[in-house]
């Protein structure tokens, strides 16, 4: 395994101060850093990537040093030792791979514009300056910058200005000394932004900014989330916010949601920007993101991992905090029930997959670290274990724990140790060892509840979805059960508890394990236990009745129990009001119809079972807003259309028809809720040449990010070839499409249907070294592996994906994740062969 020195090891910075002189129109810079710090050794190195080191010099004197780009470092012989300040002159190159400094570009009333901005995490700071660029190097960071300025330009960094006035004579902009921090938090902003600010109670001034692009209403609900945000965490960690601004800037091009940066949070736009028109699950989007960047100012930025092998410390815990603080500042909005629709099926699925990685990773070599940001486990899974334990401990004393830590550790660095340490002195509890079986194996137990002779038997053994190696491994798992007189912790393969109806005598209602659904498992109920639950299935709480749907969807795509029985289980529920329950059922509409082909009877039945399930819900919601109706009645509402147009409810079609002719002038003011199924429905029943054209001219004009995604996953339903070379054709015009929307909103939407599939596969496999120039370094490269393997079912595209992804096993970033698409497809070919028949037959005897 390739290996890296640790140059702290040799050099410990203190202090950098920093001048850049950036040249947009010549895509170049220029600097200066003299880094003050101690010399360990007579030799030390530097990271620098791409550069032009022109002199490195100590108390004026030239220092010889050498050029190693192979590791994107230099080395410098030193005189002597100890405390020093070496001073680099440098000079290279702005390019667009939107990691270092790079540009962003945008369209102001028919003039392209760009605004400079950077992306340092996770190892990028050396792409603009020489730095020990690594998590431990903390320092301070004096930045001063010019740029080729036009007037009404700002910049903005982590820090707020200094010498205003001298700037207005000189055109540079200077900020004040930073806290002491790692350099991937190093942040600047240049170009035509605007923003609006406002103080949190303590005195932080908070901004939220974007180009002017966008009106300035826009940035208003991120703005006052992030007030709100701010005040919640000082309260709940004890500790203030540490430093004198939080500033928020939307960026047209960025890689990844959002970047942490201490006191200038960049993000994508769909993230931090709302306007008027927008969905309720939009605005809460923006709100947990937001939460999830304040969060890292504390745990993150004020306290760092040591290395990226901790780099989990720091995601799943903001990934948790950002539902604590959102549910806490808008309980309203029930957000915790998001994340059992969003994070713990995405984790779930994922950790059910035998070869996924463990939420704790080594990591040798900084081009890994890519690799670790998997949604599925460093963020949701991640953030369940953090659930977990904070159920696990009780509120108070976790806070306490957090305090403690924030306190010792503040401007260094950790490991996982450290936390759980002042979580264990915080609650008595052996912390460590409850969660080191979590976070150091991969996968989750089955937990398999059955009844023997009066003798309740509980046992744990890992979970898989498609082929495996069983390993034994063994979980500390959180009980959590309705029923008193229970242990509260499985530790052992197997349990017995003798009297189970003497048990039951003394307890009400099924029992149950895992309430809340917070601990990473699910239960495998058998015989009575789950006929029990399954008689009382409707008077469960929401959570609750998720759960069942959610574990039995899992077991059966295990092949621990028939998919078939997936049917009865949902058309129980057909009458429910909720978002989880509706979700819940979503999820098994979406999985049964695998197991249904096109342009078949059994595709006509599907049909009528989709539209039997959605049929309540659309006789009480419709397409209209009705007054007084509660967010969640929006949200059940989007499921509900989908679910009644998929299946040809006339009156939903023409509904959806009517809608878009009021508004085929301005396909924008389509009230949002309903703006993606409108647009949708009119392709897949009116598709024209000009229909095609009107949206991609409105994707290309609108600065909405959401309003985007809605036309591209529209655009994938055509059936007509001319279009679909004609869209693959502007794929690679940056202009047209943004590298950062690629993956998701083209790619993955256009793969999933039956008509574009195997077209744009063949895109992808005869373009993959454009992809892979393009997208190399993006976080989103990732996803040209693991789309693919999320959406194919049938031997044929297996082999296709094996023959081409096979021989690339060898490449770091790519190759976990083409072992595990392997097995993913395999696993859902297999599940279809062996279930079709029994889930169609169950289907047509399902339906009225």
């Amino acid at each position: 395994m390739k290996t890296v020195e640790h140059f702290v090891e040799k050099f410990v910075p203190e202090n950098y101060n920093l001048f850049l002189d950036i040249n947009r129109a010549e895509k170049s810079f220029s600097g200066n850093v003299a880094v003050s710090g101690e010399a360990l050794d007579n030799r030390v190195s530097f990271h620098q990537k791409d550069l032009a080191i022109k002199s490195v010099l100590l108390d004026n004197q030239e220092l010889t040093f050498t050029m190693d780009n192979e590791n994107e470092a230099l080395h410098i012989e030193l005189p002597e030792t100890g405390s020093m300040t070496l001073v680099f002159e440098f000079a290279g190159k702005i390019t667009d791979n939107m990691t270092g400094m790079y540009p962003s570009y945008y369209t102001v009333e028919g003039v392209k514009k760009e605004v400079i901005s950077t992306q340092f995490e996770s190892h990028f700071a050396r792409e603009v300056f020489p730095s020990i660029d690594e998590p431990e190097a903390k320092a301070t960071f004096d930045l001063s910058l010019k740029f080729d300025q036009e007037e009404g330009e700002i910049a903005l960094s982590n820090m707020p200005e200094v010498n205003a006035e001298r700037r207005q004579e000189t055109g540079l902009w200077t900020f004040a000394t930073s806290p002491r921090m790692s350099s991937y938090l190093l942040a600047f902003a240049a170009g035509d932004l605007h923003g609006k600010t406002a103080h949190t109670k303590n005195g932080t001034l908070v901004g939220s900014y974007a180009t002017k692009a966008h009106k300035l209403s826009e940035v208003e609900f991120s703005l006052d989330i992030a007030v709100r945000v701010i005040e919640f965490y000082e309260d709940y960690f004890g500790v203030k916010y540490p430093i004198p601004q939080s500033l928020h800037v939307a960026l047209p091009d960025f890689s990844a949601g959002a970047m942490e940066n201490w006191g200038l949070v960049t993000y994508r736009e769909v993230y931090l920007l709302v306007d008027e028109n927008s969905t309720v699950t939009s605005r809460q989007q923006v709100a947990l993101v937001v939460a999830h960047e304040v969060a890292h100012q504390w745990f993150g930025n004020l306290v760092t991992m040591k290395w990226w092998d901790d780099l989990w410390l720091n995601e799943s815990f903001a990934n948790m905090m950002e539902y604590v603080s959102i549910n806490a500042i808008e309980p309203t909005w029930n957000i915790f029930e998001d994340f059992q629709t969003s994070g713990v099926p995405l984790a779930l699925k994922r950790d059910a997959t035998d070869g996924v990685q463990s939420v704790h990773v080594a990591v040798n070599h900084p081009d890994e670290i890519n690799t670790l940001f998997d949604p599925a486990i460093v963020y949701a899974k991640g953030s369940r274990l953090m659930h977990m334990l904070r159920r696990w401990l009780g509120d108070a004393t976790f806070t306490k724990g957090l305090n403690a830590y924030f306190t010792k550790h503040q401007y260094s660095n950790t490991i996982g140790r450290d936390l759980w340490n002042a979580l264990a002195d915080a609650s008595g509890k052996d912390v460590a060892a409850f969660m080191n079986s979590w976070l150091e194996q991969s996968g989750y137990p089955v937990v398999t509840v059955s009844l023997e002779n009066d003798t309740l038997k509980i046992s744990q053994k890992q979970f898989f979805i498609g082929e495996h190696e069983e390993k034994g491994r063994l979980w500390h798992v959180p009980l959590n059960s309705n029923w008193s007189g229970l242990p509260d912790t499985l530790t052992e393969e197997s349990i017995e508890i003798p009297n189970y109806s003497q048990l039951a005598s003394q307890n009400t209602g099924a029992l149950r394990f895992n309430t809340e659904n917070t601990a990473h498992y699910i239960t495998d109920y058998q015989g009575e236990l789950l006929d029990n639950i399954l008689n009382e299935l409707t008077e469960l709480d929401n959570i609750s009745k998720l759960q069942i749907v959610q574990e039995r969807r899992l077991l059966a795509e295990s092949g621990e129990i028939s998919y078939s029985a997936l049917v009865s289980l949902v058309k129980a529920l057909a009458h429910e009001t909720s978002y989880l329950v509706a979700a819940g059922i979503r999820s098994v509409l979406n999985g049964l119809e695998l197991f249904v082909e096109s342009d078949t009877e059994e595709e006509v039945a599907f049909k009528k079972l989709v539209g039997e399930l959605s049929q309540s819900n659309y006789d009480r919601l419709g397409f209209e807003k009705h007054d007084g109706e509660s967010d969640e009645d929006e949200m059940v509402r989007q499921i509900t259309l989908t679910n009644a147009l998929y299946s040809g409810n006339e009156d939903a079609v023409a509904k959806a028809s009517q809608i878009f002719d009021e508004h085929r002038d301005n396909l924008a003011n389509i009230p949002a809720a309903v703006r993606a199924l409108v647009l949708n429905n009119q392709i897949k029943h009116h598709e024209s040449k000009e229909l095609t054209i009107l949206y991609l001219e409105t994707y290309i004009a609108t600065t909405d990010g959401n309003f985007k995604r809605q036309i591209a996953n529209a655009l994938s339903n055509t059936k007509d070839a001319d279009t679909l070379a004609s869209l693959l054709a502007k794929w690679q015009d940056k202009d047209v499409v943004k590298p950062q929307d690629l993956a998701m909103s083209w790619y993955y939407t256009f793969l999933r249907n039956d008509f574009a599939q195997e077209t744009v596969w063949n895109w992808a496999k005869e373009n993959w070294n454009w992809i892979k120039a393009a997208l190399g370094g993006d976080m989103s490269f990732d996803k040209f592996v693991i789309y693919p393997a999320n959406i194919f079912k049938t031997s044929q595209r297996l082999d296709e994906y094996k023959a081409f992804f096979e021989p690339q096993l060898s490449d770091m970033a790519i190759s976990r994740n083409i072992s595990m698409g392997i097995k993913e497809i395999a696993a859902r070919v297999a599940l279809i062969e062996a279930e079709k028949v029994a889930v169609n037959t169950a289907i047509k005897e399902a339906i009225n």
